[in-house]
This record gives C-alpha cells, structure tokens and sequence, in this order.
C-alpha cells in the first residue's frame, strides 16, 4: 500500500504502478482529486477509483463520476464502509473476462475493448456511462429498479434523496437512443428503467 499527500505525487505513483484499487481524496496539495482521476482514466480504464471527498451534492457526485470514479463516498464515513466498498471495487476488477460483446438490435457493446456502436458509428462514453449500459446489455428486457442499478453500477445503497441514477439514464439515452429511429432505454414508470427493442 501506498500514500501520497499531494496530487502530484499520487498521479505519479499511479501512472507508474499496478494498483488492486485507488482511494482518491477530492481536495489535495498542488492538484485536485479530479485532476488526477482524469490523468489516470487517460492511461487506464480499468484500475478501480473510490473518491472520498465533503462535497455530497448531486452535482458533486456527477462531477466526481464523470472525471472516471467508480464509487464516491461522502465525509464523513463509517471504516468498514470503506473497506466494504474498496472490496467491492477489488472483485469487480478480478472477474474474469466474459462474452465480448454485447449487442441489442444494431447497438454493439464491445467488454473487451470497452467501446460502443449504434449502427456502425462510434459512441463515446465515460467510464461510469461504460457500465450501466453493461448492466443494461446484460439485463435487457428486465426492468431495473434505481435501487438495483445503483446497487450493481455503483456499488452503493441507493439514497431516494439523489437522482444520480435518473441523470446517468438521461446521459446515457442522449448518446444511445437520440438521433435514431427506434429507442432502447425505457422508463417504467414508478418501477425503475428496461432496455428493450421498441
């Protein structure tokens, strides 16, 4: 295990070395959280990030998401939560490789090269988008409540108090469905979302 106490020197040990899993505080010396977690996701798109930071707002845990983590946890927090969720991060990464692709009517989801196609043209996603449209892919025609998808996208209990879910749904459909002639994410509504050939 290693720690480093400002930004720079965390980036750097993490450009240079294999880790099971990275625990990223927010607010950091010389260059935030964020910096870093996007400097990571530029050369690795597999290593789990759980940032930690008191920013707990929606919009914080969007910002946080979007710059490439895949768990945010508030301040302040319970050890064995964190533990919890470092383990969580750690199977994750252990898994072995599945299937390669993913498909729903000309909608390609490559788990190899974690890279996404709709009628033969590029869709460029975050890494956080990447999984809920594994997890939709890998569910399709069952409805997901939020409880379910934050639970198995994010490795949290889901708090009725925040939409995260709702906006990474939204995200995700502008990159997915927006532009094409049949739609693939559905919302049921009171119960959660289904991805389905219309």
């Amino acid at each position: 295990m290693d720690v480093a106490h400002d930004g720079e020197v965390g980036k750097r040990l993490a450009l240079q070395r294999n880790y099971d899993c990275i625990v990223l505080d927010l607010i950091l010396p010389t260059i935030s959280g964020l910096e870093v977690c996007v400097a990571i996701r530029k050369e690795d798109t597999s290593v789990p990030i759980l940032m930690l930071t008191a920013l707990g707002s929606t919009e914080d845990k969007v910002l946080g998401l979007d710059s490439g983590a895949d768990d945010y946890l508030t301040k302040p927090f319970k050890l064995n939560e964190l533990l919890a969720r470092i383990r969580a991060l750690a199977r994750r990464k252990s898994k072995p490789v599945e299937e390669a692709r993913l498909t729903m009517a000309d909608l390609v989801l490559n788990t190899a090269t974690k890279s996404a196609e709709r009628d033969g043209k590029s869709i460029i996603l975050t890494s956080r988008e990447y999984f809920l449209l594994e997890f939709l892919l890998k569910n399709q025609g069952r409805v997901l409540s939020r409880a379910e998808i934050a639970q198995n996208v994010w490795d949290i209990s889901f708090d009725s108090g925040t939409n995260v879910v709702d906006v990474y749904v939204n995200y995700l459909r502008n990159k997915v469905d927006k532009g094409f002639s049949s739609k693939l994410i559905h919302t049921v509504f009171g119960m959660g979302y289904i991805m389905k050939e219309e």
